[in-house]
């Protein structure tokens, strides 16, 4: 039986033409023909599906690495490598094709010796069902890229709980610019944030304050940069340690508070 065309059932599955009365009658008495057919539009339907998921974002690296890896290993296989050794002498003008597309176009257009026909047909369907794992791969890549992208990712990180804040603002002779806030978070920690602190010999000392007996603990220390996160101990009364203070301290020894208070805000909540 004298098979359709390979290049015909490629035109046939995109349906870029209609079959003709005497290709109708082949394909429902072929099945090798009619599964061909079935393989390339299940190609062509994957890219279509496709096309919708241009403005996601791009699949990890590794599951490229792993489309090329199949990809190379599909051109590499003996059975393509054979159908391209296997052309009849009558074959359409492959030089012209070659000139337009470049070598890769060669087993395009090559027309194969009916007696090769179902060893091709093997091969391509062997190729077709690397297209189908590759793409199944990317579509998996790209699921696990937006599930991390998400901005509705149903585990996200949980804020933190705050249970008292304060203002800080500039205090006694600190420029006006200076600025901050603390946060008393429920695991016990407090969060400050400060902004154009002036430059100082020593270091910032974090304070909390009674404003009514003036007693006063130190919580922790400021580094170079404009957050910090420091514990609170375990029994503070912050009804009655209720003054978030920052001084300018010198490496002097004294644990004592230096007078030098740069931000001060009450805590509220």
């Amino acid at each position: 039986m004298q098979h359709l065309d390979h290049d015909r059932l490629v035109f046939l599955a995109l349906g870029e033409s209609e079959a003709d009365n005497g290709e109708s009658t082949h394909l429902g008495t072929c099945a090798l023909c009619r599964a061909e057919v079935a393989s390339l539009r299940q190609v062509a339907g994957l890219g279509t599906e496709t096309q919708g998921l241009a403005d996601l974002p791009d699949p990890p690296e590794h599951v490229w690495q792993g489309i090329e890896a199949q990809v190379r290993a599909a051109e590499a296989g003996p059975l393509l490598t054979e159908t391209r050794r296997h052309r009849v002498p009558e074959q359409a003008d492959t030089t012209t094709a070659e000139q337009t597309f470049g070598p890769a176009a060669e087993s395009t257009v090559t027309r194969l010796d009916p007696t090769r026909r179902s060893r091709r047909s093997r091969g391509w369907s062997g190729w077709v069902a690397t297209a189908v794992t590759a793409a199944a791969a990317a579509a998996v890549g790209v699921v696990g890229t937006v599930s991390v992208l998400r901005p509705d990712d149903p585990t996200p990180t949980p804020a933190p709980v705050v249970v008292a804040s304060a203002p800080l603002a500039a205090y006694g002779a600190t420029p006006p610019t200076a600025k901050g806030d603390a946060r008393v978070l429920k695991d016990g920690q407090l969060h400050l944030h400060v902004a154009n602190l002036p430059s100082v010999a020593g270091y910032y000392e974090v304070w909390l304050i009674n404003p009514t007996t003036m007693e006063m603990f130190s919580v922790g220390t400021l580094g170079g940069g404009s957050d910090a996160l420091l514990p609170l101990p375990p029994n503070v009364d912050l009804k009655s340690y209720s003054v978030v203070d920052v001084s300018a301290e010198q490496y002097d020894n004294n644990t004592r508070h230096s007078g030098d208070s740069l931000l001060r805000g009450s805590l509220t909540g």
